[in-house]
């Protein structure tokens, strides 16, 4: 019944009203759109097939919204990748110049510091490269976590906006019996005044 209500908060109904913590903040940018429409129409004076449709659409721009938001996560991780690369490449090649600079200094001094200065130029590579995969595994490990919570956050958004729609259709169908049913009672009522008007007047008579 409250997420029932919820989604009819997020729609413009004027009913009552039940405290959903978080969920305006997950559909920020679903307000601005549903406030347009609300200001140029009454949600009540909607027919059961329009609020069907409208139902169905804000389901819609929900799902949208929380693809929206796993295709941002998956942009955002791509380019951790990327920057870790390049500057897992940067260390290496800096790491690489040193090495030849400490050769080129070994040569000059004597072919005695050459063996020195080459086992010196491999250590550094070797610990930059290590250092180089640790951080782009760390960064892939955590691009991954990123983009696998925004794809459940996106499954969970659905999986609400659809059952709220179907709550929502259910409780339309309620009150629709109901005012069908009032309706009746209130044509029994005149037919029978109506009735007992006929016969007074032909006692009248």
């Amino acid at each position: 019944m409250g997420e029932k209500n919820s989604f009819l908060s997020w729609i413009g109904f004027k009913g009552e009203e039940v405290d959903a913590p978080g969920s305006v903040d997950r559909i920020r940018e679903l307000e601005s759109k549903l406030a347009d429409l609300n200001s140029r129409r009454d949600i009540k004076t909607l027919s059961k097939e329009e609020f069907e449709i409208l139902a169905t659409e804000t389901a819609m721009t929900m799902i949208k919204s929380a693809q929206l938001r796993e295709a941002k996560a998956q942009a955002t991780s791509d380019r951790v990748i990327n920057e870790t690369a390049r500057r897992a490449k940067d260390a290496i090649e800096s790491a690489d110049q040193k090495a030849k600079a400490l050769l080129a200094t070994a040569e000059t001094r004597g072919r005695k510091y050459i063996q020195a200065a080459e086992s010196d130029a491999q250590d550094l590579i070797e610990k930059a490269e290590l250092e180089a995969a640790s951080a782009f595994e760390s960064k892939k490990r955590e691009a991954a976590s990123l983009a696998a919570a925004a794809r459940r956050e996106g499954e969970r958004i659905i999986t609400d906006a659809a059952r709220e729609v179907i709550e929502y259709r259910q409780w339309l169908s309620g009150v629709i019996s109901e005012a069908e049913r009032l309706y009746k009672i209130q044509t029994q009522s005149l037919d029978a005044a109506e009735g007992a008007i006929q016969q007074s007047r032909s006692r009248l008579e």
